[in-house]
């Protein structure tokens, strides 16, 4: 059964930092394209980052220079630093896997950034 738990979120203020982790089960990070999301109130669901199972980095233009995803095997879990936040990055951030067996998410965490 896979698991994919988030944590890290919480309330920053604008210009400071957040470290994102995921951590998974029944999964290998390694092998899989991970992928982290957002969704603000009110609005779509919006991919965030992905690496894939190469470690190819991929972000929307709205993070790039400011959000890093990156992945420790040993720990098989996923992560999205977060700097120099602006309050429009306020959303529930959900981390996914997108597997061959298929698609699994997490539950999310919430990131408050106030100006």
């Amino acid at each position: 059964q896979v698991h994919l738990v988030e944590s890290g979120g919480g309330l920053a203020q604008a210009g400071g930092s957040l470290r994102l982790s995921c951590a998974a089960s029944g999964i290998t990070v390694s092998t899989n394209n991970m992928i982290w999301y957002r969704q603000a109130p009110g609005k779509q669901r919006e991919w965030v980052a992905t690496i894939t199972s190469g470690g190819t980095t991929h972000s929307v233009d709205a993070v790039k220079d400011r959000f890093t995803i990156s992945r420790d095997n040993a720990k098989n879990s996923v992560y999205l630093q977060m700097n120099r936040l602006k309050p429009e990055d306020t959303a529930v951030y959900t981390c996914g896997a997108n597997s061959a067996l298929g698609d699994y998410w997490g539950q999310g965490t919430q990131v408050t950034v106030s100006s």
